[in-house]
Order: structure tokens, then C-alpha cells, then sequence
């Protein structure tokens, strides 16, 4: 055999290898490997500051609809302005319902984020939210979504049961008192904990520190690592989210888009003795 024809056979053995590989989220890779997964917080509804981000070397997008204005439709330019770029678009939906599952899968989301999981029952619609029959109960028209994810050879729906992430937030007592058994349901691939809202539930807002909110925070962690569920939280800085890793997180939303921006602003400024108005000092209104 001719070195000509030797290469040819190599390359193509390489390319059908290659080929045969299936497609893994790098979120669900890390997940996995039990490895550290930062995500950026999409506040503004600004194409541009989603697609900066995306590339910033977060691992995915927390495009935020339960508490911003975002729309479906400027999630959807959001998700095809980021293809290409490191970070895998999810959304978090205002509510935990299989059609808001839907519309932001269909839009071209690869993970959804549902808030007060607080039920088995919220939990098991969760995960069959995002799957299709039979393993759930997702809706199929999913030609936008198979535009941004295009998998020719297993098809979409295969691909899209593999691959899109659930992420469930515990943040009420309700949902502490039922932890054990919602760690429990298979398709979960992240509790993330609501500290904020879970401080309130507990009649402690705010109060992170308070020992009732810990151990609530402790009982959760502890439920998920159990069953081999990621546990998430917020990560307000490098330093703290070091810190957490050694109590067992490993899923991180960071500070917002805006956040970020009014941040390095400030820092920017004070050393010029420049700074906003103080609504501590001086009303807004």
C-alpha cells in the first residue's frame, strides 16, 4: 500500500471516528467529571452584553426571565448571537410549568432553570419537561431549536434528551421539608439553592449566617450529594465561591450582566473621586 493511500485510509477512519462521536454539552461533561461549572447572569436585554459574556470564559448563560425584562424573542437573538462561543444558553423561566419549558427549549435553550421546585410533583414536571416521550411529556416543533443545535445524526429529539440540563431551585421551607425525596427523582442534573428567597421562607431574611437558614442550606446539600446531584448557589465573588466548593458546590450563578458593568465602573472612578448619588444620603425621586 502506497504512503498516499495509506494516508487517505487513516484520514478516513479519523473522520468516520470522528463522526461517530456524539456531541456532549460541555456543562453536562463538567457536571460529571464533577468539576467547577460558572454561569453569567443575563439581566439586560441586550443582545451585545450576552454574546461579550459568552466568550468571557463562563461555562454558560443564566438568561434571566423570572426577574427581568427579557422577552422570548430577545432570548432567541441572545441564543443564535452566542452560537459558536463557549457558553451553552439556559434560561431560567418564571415558573416551573412544562409550557414555559417548552417555549425556552424550542427557542434554543440547552438548559432550563425552574424556580420554587418545592414538590415532588414540581420536580418530576421538571425533568418531563425536558425530555420527550417517552422518557417525558415535551412537545415536539422543534425547528428553531434544531437550527442552533443541528444534529443530522441522531436527530434532535435524541440529542436534546442527552443533552439539555435541569436545573431545579430549592428556595422555600416547603421545598427544605421535601429534599430528600425530590434529590431522589432521576433527570435532575442540579439543585441550586435560592439562598435569598430560602432566607425569607424561613422568616430570616437576608440572614444568610442565621443557623436556622444554614442548616436548611446544609439538609439541601447534603440530600443531593446523597443521590450524586450537583448542588448550586450563588457566587458572589472568586473568593467566596472557593470557599464553597469546600462545603460541596459546585454549580455558581455569578453576579448579573449589570452588576458586572456597575462594578467596574465604580472601580474605575473612585480613584478619580468620582461616584453616582448615594440613596442613603440623597433621594432618587
Amino acid at each position: 500500500m502506497s504512503i498516499r493511500t495509506t494516508l487517505l485510509v487513516s484520514l478516513f477512519s479519523f473522520s468516520f471516528l470522528f463522526a461517530q462521536e456524539k456531541w456532549e454539552s460541555p456543562v453536562k461533561t463538567l457536571l460529571r467529571e464533577k468539576q467547577l461549572v460558572v454561569g453569567a447572569t443575563i439581566s439586560n436585554p441586550s443582545v451585545e452584553s450576552a454574546a461579550q459574556l459568552a466568550n468571557a470564559g463562563f461555562d454558560f448563560l443564566w438568561i434571566e426571565m423570572e426577574h427581568s425584562a427579557i422577552t422570548l424573542e430577545t432570548a432567541r437573538l441572545m441564543i443564535l448571537a452566542t452560537r459558536g462561543l463557549k457558553a451553552v444558553p439556559f434560561i431560567r423561566v418564571p415558573i416551573n410549568e412544562l409550557w414555559t419549558a417548552k417555549r425556552a427549549l424550542d427557542v434554543g435553550a440547552l438548559g432550563v432553570i425552574f424556580p420554587f421546585t418545592s414538590t415532588v410533583e414540581l420536580a418530576r414536571q421538571a425533568v418531563a419537561a425536558c425530555k420527550y416521550g417517552p422518557e417525558g411529556r415535551r412537545g415536539f416543533g422543534p425547528g428553531l431549536a434544531s437550527f442552533r443545535w443541528p444534529a443530522p445524526d441522531e436527530g434532535y429529539a435524541q440529542f436534546a434528551n442527552r443533552n439539555v440540563t435541569v436545573v431545579i431551585l430549592v428556595e422555600d421551607a416547603e421545598g427544605v421539608a421535601n429534599v430528600d425525596e425530590i434529590a431522589a427523582i432521576g433527570g435532575i442534573d442540579v439543585i441550586y439553592i435560592g439562598v435569598y428567597d430560602l432566607s425569607y421562607s424561613l422568616g430570616y431574611g437576608g440572614q444568610l449566617d442565621h443557623p436556622v437558614v444554614k442548616e436548611a442550606i446544609q439538609k439541601i446539600v447534603r440530600a443531593a450529594k446523597r443521590n450524586n446531584v450537583a448542588v448550586g448557589r450563588p457566587g458572589g465573588s472568586p473568593e467566596q465561591i472557593l470557599q464553597l466548593i469546600e462545603e460541596g458546590f459546585s454549580f455558581f450563578q455569578s453576579p448579573s450582566d449589570l452588576g458586572f458593568m456597575q462594578s467596574a465602573a465604580r472601580q474605575y472612578l473612585q480613584p478619580l473621586g468620582k461616584e453616582g448619588h448615594d440613596p442613603a444620603r440623597q433621594s432618587l425621586y
